[in-house]
């Protein structure tokens, strides 16, 4: 039996079928056609479900290393007890995306589960090649722990999470939080994470399912890392699977599609992640691809993952 979509995947995708058909996708390299096809598309599935009205947001700033300002948005809803918190990088491969394509999701996992979270408007490639993204991200981080105070948060139940290149962010955090002494991360929750930039050969076996394609990762990982890109050089902080001593590390949930270009290496860090002592939760979504929870979010298999993604926030 040969893979295939959801039934209830490829009902919610077939309406963009016909249209994704006749288009020609654009070329390896091609940043500025993937930024104008992508954002439309993430804006209109960030809105397709209701925006929760009992969560409010607060802009707020820090500074970078190199001086540049970085602005960060915080999500709480009314009357939640101090707690957790949790750190979101938004996906886009690293060259498109911004935090307000994100409000709907943000705010509805801020609304279900009570946990509050700061969305980081982190720099992109390439203007903004690595290690600039990650560092706005550990700036924010550190803006988080000098405020939890006021903010009422626990310094010790601060998670970090972040779905495709936001869930790579995510996993590189954790691994320069680790190599800096801190600030602590209680949690990583990766969504179907952007990991390995030598993710290069295609898969027959998915290839006519993918949404992100192998020639977006050609594409994104080049304008984060430039020549270094497939390489030996490459640090785990970039890449989280060139990771080679996962010790103590904060525990991992980890979620993917069966259709999606980056199964393997999220599976592969799961296991990289446990044989290191991290205690991991790791999701392998059958007929599922590429952000197939905002594309099809009444699926069962989006209804599951939704569920248990509020039940690891709720457990930081």
């Amino acid at each position: 039996m040969a893979l295939s979509l959801d039934p209830e995947i490829a009902q919610a995708l077939a309406p963009m079928a016909g249209a994704m058909a006749d288009a020609t996708p654009p070329a390896v390299g091609d940043i500025a056609a993937r930024r104008a096809m992508w954002e439309p598309i993430i804006g209109a599935a960030g809105t397709a479900q209701p925006i929760p009205d009992d969560v409010k947001t607060s802009e707020h700033h820090t500074t970078a290393d190199d001086g540049v300002r970085i602005t960060m948005r915080w999500y709480t809803k009314d009357g939640a007890a101090p707690g957790p918190a949790v750190l979101f990088f938004h996906g886009g491969g690293y060259i498109f995306g911004h935090i307000d394509l994100f409000d709907g999701p943000v705010s509805r996992y801020v609304s279900a589960s009570g946990v509050p979270m700061l969305s980081v408007e982190y720099r992109r490639a390439p203007e903004h090649p690595f290690p600039a993204p990650l560092e706005d991200a550990y700036s924010a981080l550190r803006w988080l722990h000098a405020h939890a105070a006021e903010l009422g948060v626990d310094r010790d139940r601060i998670g970090v999470m972040g779905d495709s290149a936001g869930g790579g962010m995510a996993a590189g955090l954790t691994i320069l939080a680790r190599e800096r002494g801190g600030p602590k991360i209680a949690r990583q929750i990766l969504i179907m994470p952007m990991l390995d930039d030598r993710t290069t050969t295609p898969d027959s076996h998915i290839a006519p399912y993918l949404l992100w394609s192998y020639d977006d990762s050609l594409t994104a990982w080049p304008a984060l890392l430039g020549e270094a890109a497939g390489g030996p050089k490459v640090p785990a902080t970039a890449a989280p699977a060139r990771l080679e001593d996962a010790t103590g590390l904060p525990p991992a949930y980890i979620e993917v599609g069966q259709l999606d270009v980056f199964r393997d290496e999220d599976a592969a860090y799961a296991t990289k992640l446990s044989r290191a002592g991290v205690p991991v939760e790791f999701h392998l979504h059958p007929g599922a691809p590429h952000e197939f929870d905002s594309i099809a979010f009444t699926s069962d298999v989006a209804r599951r993952a939704i569920t248990d993604r509020i039940r690891v926030l709720t457990s930081i």
